[in-house]
């Protein structure tokens, strides 16, 4: 049986919510929903949805190398987003980062995220491997 492996970032939110930013079990990764939030936890790109997807990949990244996959592991995407007349730019921004690699994803209107200023979030679910030749 693989054991499940935990992955904090260390937010005040994480204890207080009960969830992990990433938790891995065997090869297996699953990433939290994921905002656009630079280390110090500030918005990036506040009310820009392309600024935010940039800068939720970055963190999506760092998530996924902490549990030992890499971006090209990704197999699936999940898209939240308070304006789906956004899409467009969301969907760029998403490929500019997926657009080779491909992973099963959808995009999906909420009524709201976590802060108004938030319009965007992503959740990654990767098989550690996947991405790699041969």
């Amino acid at each position: 049986m693989s054991k499940r492996q935990n992955f904090a970032t260390g937010t005040a939110w994480e204890p207080i919510v009960g969830y992990s930013r990433a938790v891995r079990v065997g090869n297996l990764v699953f990433v939290s929903g994921t905002t656009a939030t630079d280390a110090a936890g500030g918005i990036v790109g506040a009310g820009d949805a392309a600024a935010q997807t940039r800068q939720i990949v970055a963190n999506l990244r760092a998530a996924l190398e902490r549990a030992g996959a890499r971006l090209e592991d990704v197999v699936r995407t999940r898209i939240f987003v308070t304006d789906i007349a956004q899409w467009e730019a969301v969907g760029r921004a998403h490929g500019e980062a997926f657009g080779a690699i491909r992973p099963a994803c959808t995009m999906v209107e909420v009524a709201r995220l976590i802060a108004p200023e938030i319009v965007v979030e992503i959740e990654a679910d990767a098989v550690i491997g996947a991405g790699r030749d041969g």
